[in-house]
């Protein structure tokens, strides 16, 4: 498919004069639709501006290449707009915008975008040709430039094929991340970048909280030449059966893509075998890297109930705080409180039944990771009997994984039993020797231990006061910085939320706040030193005010990544400090997430603000006196 042959004059406009980068991509749709192309322009236009928060396709060099795949879309069609005079499009560059392409193509076309954008790509390497295009006079100059420059491309790529026929390189991916909000796509578009710098051609579908986005065919792993899974979470993996593959953290996903490119091409990358059902992804990947990612799945489920549940509960106490007084309360009374005025009382009752899901589900995925869907029974099981006795999240997290050995265990050992009868395992022998072995096992072990020591733990958390609080505050708070949504920031997270399951919320307000300080003091850093930081870095700083207010810490790792050693310490420090603060001030929060959202449910809501600022201006005041001038 040739590019010329995807433009026509009316889907072209030439030097406009446009405000911003908004204006310009709705322009472009506009000439998109004269194509009569489109049959669902809300559709295709949501999907081309959900792939621009995504990232920026402001490639640099004064271009810019939006695009989106919509089932509003009948056949491939580009647009094209000049703009002498440039726009800001928070190019990856930081230079203004003048040339446009506008690339649709239908939903189902996975291979078109890919081979649209690569043809693209290939033209626009040469800054001449960008310059012959953004200087022409009409419309009929632009198409007999693109036709020029097309030939010259397709003559070249048929005299280097002459001698090779081999395909071009496919590589697909699959990114994912507990809480599926960030990591996951920030992992994916770095591949992306990254494959196409390379001139490979790539697609990486996306596990994040809104489900699998871009699910990769059949045809497209038939077809790749290699796999990378970057995920924290269980990815369906059969599929990949007999192709070469790399296993990784989707952290390695953000940072080291062009490591993963050439790993997965290599000689070393090993082979995978469906059939032997999560093994031999985990031959090469350490002990800490499986717990972890078992984990993650368990934590990954839950929190959709946690989130939900724990909001409505807290909302259910600011309704009675609003309703009645605490003085005039009877001890009964204050027992319920969070149920006196009726409307609280049906937000307490939704809420406590959403939360009551939380163990069961942590203990169930758990163990599904571990030993696929026959795992989940026991796990569910094991998870109900932790909620419903003493043992608690800690009684939870030990179920999951010992429900998942158990399971995988009576795998192993079914696995020789006759054909005639290897039906009944995942319906009778799996459930009902899962069940009873890990209820047993709960009722006579987890439970009197595991029990005894939660109910210590509590204790000693409830127990705490003074200087005591204020330093297990400020290391919550610290470890949210640490790795900002690593393992560090999930570890201390996972043990806020399961404090409020136990009753201690000043736990859950320091954790919470210690995510939110880094993206905000970065924000902050790029409007007082500006000297400190690209014009890239200033443009997309204030945007990290709303990330960091969301409580979604991840905004700042684009610039952990590029300066480590002063940007994380830097962020710890604030972290610390805020979550030390809000322990000192004895603030609470019974919401496990909404970061500004929540702060009316917060317990001593004007001092959690407080701590909140003068973390983010200790972090922004350190990063302005560590980092370097950028010349």
């Amino acid at each position: 498919m040739r590019i010329i042959d995807l433009l026509s004059e009316e889907s072209i406009e030439i030097g406009v004069s446009l405000e911003n980068k908004r204006e310009t991509i709705i322009r472009a749709v506009d000439l998109m639709e004269k194509t009569g192309v489109i049959t669902d322009r809300e559709d295709y236009e949501r999907k081309v501006f959900q792939r621009e928060e995504e990232g920026t396709t402001g490639v640099g060099d004064f271009v810019a290449i939006p695009h989106g795949r919509s089932s509003g879309v009948e056949r491939p069609q580009l647009a094209a707009l000049t703009i002498p005079a440039g726009v800001d499009y928070e190019s990856l560059d930081g230079e203004d915008v003048k040339l446009l392409f506008l690339i649709a193509v239908p939903d189902n076309d996975s291979q078109v975008h890919l081979d649209i954008l690569s043809k693209l790509s290939q033209m626009l390497m040469h800054p001449e040709f960008i310059e012959k295009l953004i200087k022409a006079k009409t419309k009929g100059e632009f198409l007999s430039i693109i036709d020029s420059e097309e030939s010259k491309v397709d003559e070249s790529e048929i005299e280097s094929n002459k001698n090779d026929e081999s395909k071009k390189i496919r590589i697909v991916a699959v990114t994912g991340c507990p809480t599926g909000i960030a990591h996951t796509y920030m992992a994916a578009e770095a591949l992306n970048k990254k494959a196409e710098e390379l001139g490979y051609d790539i697609k990486v579908e996306t596990r994040g909280s809104g489900g699998a986005k871009n699910v990769l065919s059949s045809d497209e792993i038939e077809m790749a030449d290699g796999v990378i899974v970057a995920s924290d979470t269980q990815v369906p993996m059969d599929r990949f059966d007999g192709k070469k593959i790399v296993i990784t953290q989707v952290s390695d996903g953000i940072s080291k893509p062009e490591q993963l490119i050439e790993k997965v091409l290599s000689d070393s990358a090993r082979i995978y075998k469906g059939e032997n059902k999560g093994e031999s992804e985990m031959e090469k990947v350490s002990n800490t890297q499986q717990i972890y990612k078992f984990l993650m799945n368990g934590v990954s489920h839950m929190l959709p109930f946690v989130v939900g549940g724990g909001i409505l509960i807290a909302l259910s106490f600011l309704i009675d705080g609003f309703s009645v007084d605490m003085n005039s309360l009877s001890e009964v009374e204050r027992a319920g409180f969070g149920s006196i005025n009726p409307i609280a009382a049906k937000f307490n009752q939704i809420g406590g039944v959403a939360f009551g899901f939380m163990l069961p589900i942590l203990a169930g995925y758990i163990s599904m990771a571990i030993a696929d869907r026959p795992g989940l029974a026991a796990g569910f099981v094991g998870g109900a009997i932790a909620a419903s006795g003493t043992s608690g999240f800690l009684g939870a997290l030990a179920a999951g994984f010992l429900a998942g050995y158990i399971v995988k265990l009576l795998i192993k050992s079914t696995e020789n039993i006759p054909k005639s009868i290897d039906g009944i395992r995942p319906i009778l022998i799996y459930p009902l020797l899962g069940i009873l072995l890990m209820g047993l096992a709960m009722l006579f072990i987890i439970e009197p231990i595991v029990g005894q020591i939660n109910i210590g733990l509590n204790s000693w958390l409830s127990s705490l006061s003074g200087t005591s609080s204020v330093l297990l505050g400020a290391i919550l708070g610290g470890m949210m910085a640490i790795d900002m949504g690593g393992p560090f920031n999930k570890a201390a997270y996972v043990f806020g939320t399961a404090q409020i399951a136990a009753g201690n919320y000043n736990i859950m307000a320091s954790v919470m706040i210690g995510g939110m300080v880094p993206p905000c003091a970065i924000a902050l850093a790029t409007i007082l030193f500006k000297n400190k930081f690209t014009l890239q870095e200033r443009k997309s700083g204030p945007v990290n005010f709303i990330m960091g207010l969301s409580f979604i810490t991840e905004g700042a790792i684009p610039f952990a990544a590029a300066d480590p050693i002063k940007v994380i310490p830097s962020c710890i420090v604030g972290s610390a400090l805020a979550g030390g603060l809000s322990a000192l001030f004895g603030c609470t929060l019974m919401a496990p997430h909404g970061g500004i959202f929540v702060f009316p449910v917060v317990g001593n809501a004007l001092m959690y603000l407080v701590s909140l600022a003068l973390g983010t201006v200790a972090s922004a005041i350190l990063l302005g006196a560590l980092k370097k001038k950028v010349e």
